[in-house]
């Protein structure tokens, strides 16, 4: 059956991934417009009436955007644990009861023969996570808006084949940009976003030979590059010792203005 998922939009003006396993289909966030998200569906031949529904990982606008617009034009479930969900209620409109879903930070949740787990990450919102899908032989993490690489979040994502982790900023571009250095420090703190040499860092102790590919994703437009991230996660792992091939594993791209291919978790 496989995991399968394709990365719609990803960084600070908007962010969606969708995933599929066999007859079930879910959003993580919905941080863009309904009209964009549908644009970026067709690109992909996903249909919104096939979506059976969104989790989201925190209340920040490029994550919940078009949270409420999607919810009610497709009639679908949004899942979030209590704090989140107190702090988007007036970001989204009315949503329907039935469609008012709690999961837990911690919880694990089944979509069919897909298990989604929540796990709690550190970044400046209510209670914000990230989620692992797993279906007992492929496993899918997706761990972005990360202040820093804890103990707990590290656990969490193991034994992934696939990672979507952020790489969001290069430490000296962001110093030396144009932000005011009170957005510099959050970005920078542990309640911010994972730099690219961290990112490296923290793939670096995850590698275990079974991590066959990373998406790099929520990359700044102002403070970063594909390229240069690229260059300097490998470099971080490699100053750790931790040296791999292309055909062993690989960084992936994601984009802002346009989704990623289909990608099949459990292929080499």
């Amino acid at each position: 059956m496989g995991i399968y998922f394709t990365v719609l939009s990803s960084g600070s003006t908007g962010n969606a991934t969708v995933i599929q396993h066999g007859g079930t289909s879910l959003m993580i966030d919905a941080g863009l417009s309904a009209k964009r998200l549908e644009a970026l569906f067709l690109e992909r031949e996903i249909l919104g009436t096939e979506l059976d529904g969104i989790l989201v990982t925190h209340e920040h606008s490029d994550h919940i955007k078009g949270l409420g617009a999607m919810s009610r034009k497709y009639n679908l479930p949004i899942y979030a644990n209590t704090n989140t969900w107190a702090a988007l209620e007036k970001s989204v409109g009315a949503i329907p009861e039935e469609n008012r879903r709690v999961f837990e930070t911690g919880e694990k949740h089944d979509f069919g023969s897909l298990r989604v787990e929540s796990f709690g990450i550190s970044h400046d919102a209510a209670e914000p996570v990230g989620y692992t899908f797993d279906d007992g032989s492929e496993k899918l993490s997706v761990a972005t808006d990360l202040g820093y690489m804890s103990d707990k979040v590290r656990d969490a994502i193991s034994e992934s084949d696939v990672l979507v982790l952020e790489a969001n900023h290069d430490v000296e571009l962001l110093r030396m940009g144009r932000y005011p250095w009170n957005t510099k420090r959050r970005i920078l703190s542990d309640i911010g976003h994972l730099s690219n040499e961290a990112a490296g860092a923290a793939l670096s102790e995850l590698m275990n030979g079974r991590i066959k590919r990373t998406y790099l994703a929520h990359l700044s437009r102002d403070h970063n590059m594909m390229d240069l991230a690229k260059m300097s996660v490998r470099d971080a792992m490699e100053s750790r010792g931790c040296f791999y091939r292309d055909h062993e594993f690989k960084l992936c791209d994601t984009y802002y203005d346009r989704p990623t291919p289909w990608d099949r978790v459990g292929e080499p």
